[in-house]
């Protein structure tokens, strides 16, 4: 394999670091020597941060090749695609909607598939094509199909698949949908995350095969779930870790704005106030958010932030009918809360908590249907 001069960044010491973790096992080894990441990553990228959600600053390969390169072989996210294509400019756009995901969760999830020499791979999400190459080198990519929605996000994977040897059924369609064409499958892997499964999903994969995917619940948070396919058309499974990955496109939501919740009213409109002794702090970490998500269904948090770290946290429902805020401020101990609304949205997020602490959500999940 190259390796860039004048870094210390390789392949060989990213799978080093990756199988001392235990993200990269040995059975996956050579499927990362034949496929390396960097025949991936398109020349134009915005690095992330391992275990964070922030993007760096734009890095162009032929202005930099040495960042670019460490880039590559760190252990962390690349977003490579803004606003579906829409954001062109060397700033951040508004949301990431494509990247190549951190080399550590995409090893992990593909240990959980427990895929086998032969085993028919359905991959929901190209992005660059790193994924359906690490497949295609382990199952024969006669036996891969890979979905992508974005037509010039699946040109380019498509491109990159090709110069590197592998021709699996790359198709531009809805990942939802799956791909009936080549059904059934053995495995069905989604490297983006949803909010329920598709209940297509489950209809194209076999009675004993495996889905993995990441989940998330609207509230926030998310982890990755397997499932197994069941003979009567269910299907059910644990949570393996947590995980920050992009919405399937189809099942993104729309956030209505908060004068719709006020209804033109200035705040606090209708809203009765109370106080709390829960500080929103303790309810603002990822596997918390999760936790309640999981259980406080159809509303969402937002932060809007002051000076000197306070700020009012907002929760809203789907429906635009409840919202309520609670103002944190530093060395406090108690918080004014206002509510509004047929759902006590703040009361239901304190049930959910016990001394501040989330109580764990439910270890599996059901069916997946719509």
């Amino acid at each position: 394999m190259p390796e860039q001069q004048g870094t210390d960044a390789s392949p060989e010491r990213l799978a080093f670091a990756l199988m001392e973790k235990g993200a990269l096992t040995s059975d996956w080894l050579p499927a990362f020597k034949r496929a390396p990441r960097h025949l991936f990553v398109p020349d134009v990228i915005w690095p992330g941060t391992a275990g964070g959600n922030r993007q760096k600053s734009q890095i162009i390969r032929s202005e930099d090749s040495r960042a670019w390169w460490d880039a590559v072989y760190t252990d962390a996210p690349i977003t490579t695609q803004w606003d579906d294509g829409a954001h062109t400019g060397p700033d951040k756009g508004k949301i990431p909607s494509s990247s190549n995901s951190m080399p550590t969760m995409v090893f992990s999830m593909l240990d959980a598939l427990s895929v086998h020499e032969g085993h028919r791979v359905l991959e929901i999400g190209t992005g660059t094509g790193w994924n359906a190459a690490l497949l295609s080198h382990r199952v024969g990519p006669e036996n891969v199909v890979t979905v992508e929605v974005d037509e010039a996000t699946a040109s380019d994977a498509r491109k990159r698949l090709q110069e590197a040897g592998f021709v699996p059924l790359a198709v531009v369609g809805d990942g939802a949908a799956g791909f009936a064409l080549e059904a059934p499958y053995d495995r069905v892997i989604a490297t983006c995350s949803i909010g329920q499964v598709p209940h297509a999903w489950i209809e194209q994969t076999k009675p004993g095969g495996v889905i993995v995917a990441p989940w998330g619940p609207t509230y926030g948070g998310e982890a990755v779930v397997r499932l197994t396919v069941k003979s009567d058309g269910a299907a059910s499974g644990k949570f393996i870790g947590s995980s920050a990955f992009m919405r399937l496109r189809d099942l993104r939501t729309e956030r209505k704005h908060v004068r719709e919740y006020l209804k033109g009213k200035p705040w606090p409109a209708d809203g009765v106030k109370s106080t709390t002794t829960l500080s929103p702090d303790d309810v603002g970490d990822w596997h918390v958010m999760f936790a309640i998500g999981a259980q406080v269904a159809d509303a969402f948090p937002w932060v809007e932030t002051y000076k000197e770290g306070s700020y009012t946290l907002w929760l809203r429902d789907t429906t635009v009918t409840s919202w309520a805020t609670v103002d944190f401020e530093t060395d406090r101990t108690e918080f004014e809360v206002v509510q509004s609304g047929p759902r006590k949205l703040w009361d239901e997020v304190k049930r959910r908590t016990s001394g501040g602490t989330a109580r764990a959500a439910p270890a599996s999940t059901g069916s997946g249907s719509r």
